[in-house]
């Protein structure tokens, strides 16, 4: 049941990209739906089903004394458990992901796709997930009697997450009203739109609205906010992609590093190839 509102969202923010003739045009190939489905797929059924079980088990065995040992806790004091401890954490491990080479070569089937939309939302290898710190912890905070609460804030996020990447740009309806300002400035601020998540995946900071190095936030954009990494435009960039735009096949994309490529140039080559994601390196240099 926790799960059916998020499909419901998906399904049929889905279905309004399709009508509007997202998945149509030439910048989405079938290796690139390959990539989406198997990651959405995946990522409910086997790794965080996997990951809870193991850590279930763990706790279970190792520290019998500590299961529901929070149980008692307002619902509020659990809700702000997994704020910190999964989207917080989560938020790191994003930002990780633009600055460690090796971490972008997990986080990179995110941002070289070409344009936005929901299928968009999950596409990263599977290591990426399998080694969030944010799905381990959840699971201990079940553990410790917190699940209850894990049912009404998972779907809360997911669709959240979801609505972030939609091509129907629905935060559109709050700029267009000069009385829905204020709301709009909090809204922007607190979870992530569309307007604030397209500028973390445009292309280059050169346009002015993208924000590549930015915009970290998953479920809340507060945390942008907090540290220091925010930018809010109220624009949404016209470009999409990473600078290297080299076409894996769907497999080296997923299972990577367990599958590298066979192309030297590839940054999935291998762990050591120094052709990934730098920060510091201006969009310039790529386009010469």
């Amino acid at each position: 049941m926790s799960k059916l509102v998020p499909v419901t969202v998906l399904l049929v923010l889905g279905i309004i990209e399709a009508i509007g003739g997202l998945y149509l045009e030439d910048k989405r190939t079938k290796n690139d739906f390959t990539i989406e489905v198997l990651s959405l797929v995946t990522l409910p059924t086997l790794i965080q089903p996997g990951i809870f079980l193991f850590v279930l088990w763990v706790m279970g065995t190792g520290f019998p004394g500590l299961e529901d040992y929070y149980i008692g806790l307002s619902f509020w004091w659990h809700l702000l458990a997994f704020l910190i401890l999964d989207d917080m954490t989560q938020y790191w491990w994003h930002r990780l992901s633009h600055i460690n080479s090796t971490m972008w070569k997990l986080h990179r089937p995110h941002h070289v796709v070409e344009e936005m939309g929901v299928l968009v939302t999950y596409r990263n290898a599977l290591l990426y997930y399998a080694l969030m710190p944010g799905i381990w912890l959840s699971a201990v905070l079940i553990y410790l009697g917190m699940g209850y609460v894990y049912l009404f804030y998972l779907p809360v996020k997911l669709t959240i997450i979801l609505l972030a990447h939609s091509e129907t740009k629905w935060d559109r309806f709050l700029y267009r009203y000069k009385i829905l300002s204020p709301l709009a400035w909090v809204v922007e601020r607190t979870i992530s739109t569309p307007s604030t998540h397209f500028a973390h995946h445009g292309l280059t900071a050169e346009d002015g609205i993208s924000h590549p190095n930015g915009n970290f936030g998953n479920m809340l954009f507060i945390w942008d906010v907090i540290f220091g990494t925010a930018k809010i435009t109220r624009q949404y960039p016209t470009r999409f992609g990473a600078w290297n735009q080299h076409k894996e096949p769907w497999y080296v994309q997923l299972f990577f590093p367990l599958i590298k490529s066979k192309e030297p140039t590839s940054e999935l080559h291998s762990l050591t190839t120094k052709q990934g994601y730098d920060p510091s390196v201006d969009f310039k240099e790529f386009t010469r």
